[in-house]
């Protein structure tokens, strides 16, 4: 499986807040994204993650704000796996503007999952095979 993929992300009107920058909460929408593209690239669909009986929850996330993305704005979304160990993968995201007239960019967001694996009633469970099979990191 890809360790690390980035998306193109646009900011559309229906995100931002009455001062047009991206609502917060609207990061954790990005992120999912983020995840998903990530094991769509690495030939994994979570459909069929999911009509395997497990579903893959949020458990925890902490993000850093350091400066708002805008309406309009252009940013690009790094997603890495940090690890994945038991029931539980550790995702990093970083956002960030990228300026079109130099070669720079600005981090916007930066933050971390821990994405839990369940069966249908909410027990815990390892990772389906599909998953174990294709990431090797170590838990660290």
């Amino acid at each position: 499986m890809i360790q690390q993929h980035e998306i193109p992300i646009r900011v559309h009107y229906h995100e931002v807040d009455g001062q047009g920058r991206v609502h917060h909460a609207q990061y954790l929408n990005y992120f999912e994204r983020g995840r998903v593209e990530m094991l769509r690239a690495s030939g994994i669909s979570y459909r069929d993650i999911e009509e395997s009986g497990t579903l893959l929850v949020v458990h925890s996330m902490n993000v850093q704000f350091h400066l708002p993305a805008l309406f309009d704005d252009s940013l690009v979304l790094r997603t890495r796996i940090n690890y994945c160990h038991g029931a539980r993968i550790e995702h990093h995201y970083h956002l960030v503007r990228k300026h079109p007239d130099r070669d720079a960019e600005d981090t916007l967001v930066t933050a971390t999952s821990q994405i839990a694996s369940i069966d249908r009633s909410g027990r815990v469970q390892r990772l389906p095979k599909m998953l174990q099979l294709n990431i090797r990191t170590p838990k660290g």
